[in-house]
């Protein structure tokens, strides 16, 4: 099947990411990887270092790079060696300070690969204030300049970079994440109905359990809607706040209905098994878990934090956005959610109309040009059938 999809179109694709985790630039490149082998391209994952818990859902045709890098600074020298040596004809770099690194190995090396940067977040929320700050302004400044496309994940998130960079908005591309629509069919295992038990509202945020996620929010508004109404709070996720969110959940005396599964690298029988959404983050480049829950038909509730979530809910009408750090008024919101539940089949048709294929094919097209792109994509669909299930 390699050989088949190598002969169509036979060119050579490469994504730069530090590692692949369970978050969601990673789950991400694990579908842009799918979709351009797909579409016939032979395709590199070159890795900052080879570790993650997605590695396992790479297709077996994915060649793996590991660049053994420790620090960021390592980058340069691995990946200028394999540029001269692979020569790809385009590469996607995610997430800065690695887009920076790979913008100057692609420099050194002369390659004619062109490339495509990607940033996934609001990075001036992500790196408020002190050197790191400084530095992010200087870099995008002088290095996002030299790619042939920079690509944010949201308007909102394209305006945050335009004015770190000076680069005009105008300049930046937004393409919304390709995610994938749940199978036809999610068995819901009896493990996971058992952690729910008899739960009357069914709440589930899923991320990784860090400071921009804003755990704390949710569990101090869960707790406040508990004494309410019965209810369960699902966190589905893994972080280095998992310890801190148990004694908070306990403090609120709402340890026994705040659920900490981990990580799960299939979600979907977890959103198929819950009530509602809700998302507490303090900032969100996008916000692929909001998409994924409207896949399912789950109705949503949200902080409106910077800067996702408002463009996905298209300003509330699919979803209730909430002000930040608003503790009683997301308690409200989840309890007028779970009271009154909305129509999935909207919430559905937006999450199509949000991402899937449309935004892979315009990854495609920004790498590797427009009239070969549109081939490979109608080569895409005559193969699908035989190469992808």
């Amino acid at each position: 099947m390699a050989q088949q999809r190598s002969e169509m179109v036979s060119g050579r694709l490469a994504l730069l990411l530090p590692h692949l985790s369970g978050g969601g630039a990673e789950r991400i490149a694990v579908r842009l990887a799918q979709d351009f082998l797909a579409a016939g391209y032979h395709v590199d994952l070159i890795l900052q270092q080879t570790q993650g818990e997605l590695l396992s859902l790479l297709p077996s045709e994915v060649k793996i790079v590991d660049l053994k890098a420790e620090r960021i600074r390592d980058v340069v020298a691995p990946l200028k060696r394999y540029l001269q040596e692979s020569r790809p004809d385009a590469m996607q770099i995610s997430m800065w300070p690695l887009t920076v690194a790979g913008l100057i190995a692609h420099r050194l090396a002369r390659s004619k690969a062109r490339v495509v940067i990607s940033d996934h977040t609001v990075l001036s929320k992500q790196y408020e204030g002190g050197a790191v700050l400084r530095a992010l302004k200087l870099t995008t400044r002088y290095f996002y300049p030299l790619a042939d496309t920079r690509v944010t994940v949201s308007h909102g998130a394209a305006a945050d970079l335009a004015r770190l960079s000076g680069i005009a908005q105008s300049k930046i591309e937004v393409v919304y994440n390709p995610i994938a629509e749940p199978p036809p069919e999610v068995r819901i295992s009896p493990e996971i109905e058992s952690l729910w038990g008899a739960a009357d509202g069914r709440i589930l945020t899923a991320g990784t359990l860090k400071r921009a996620k804003n755990h704390d929010l949710l569990i101090r508004s869960f707790a406040i809607l508990r004494r309410r109404r019965p209810a369960k709070l699902m966190i589905l996720g893994e972080g280095e706040l998992r310890v801190h969110l148990q004694a908070l959940a306990a403090r609120e005396g709402v340890a026994d209905d705040v659920l900490l599964p981990g990580f799960a690298s299939d979600p979907w029988p977890y959103y198929a098994s819950a009530n509602l959404f809700a998302l507490s983050s303090r900032y969100e480049g996008f916000g692929n878990v909001l998409v994924e829950a409207m896949h399912c038909g789950l109705p949503v509730v949200s902080t409106d934090c910077e800067s996702g979530p408002r463009e996905i809910l298209d300003n509330g009408k699919y979803g209730t956005l909430v002000p930040m750090d608003d503790e009683q008024a997301l308690a409200e919101a989840m309890e007028t959610a779970l009271r009154e539940p909305a129509d999935p089949s909207p919430l559905k048709a937006r999450a199509r109309e949000l991402s899937g294929q449309s935004s892979s094919d315009r990854y495609l097209q920004l790498m590797v040009g427009g009239s070969e792109a549109a081939g490979a994509t109608s080569a895409r669909a005559a193969a699908a059938p035989q190469h992808r299930g």
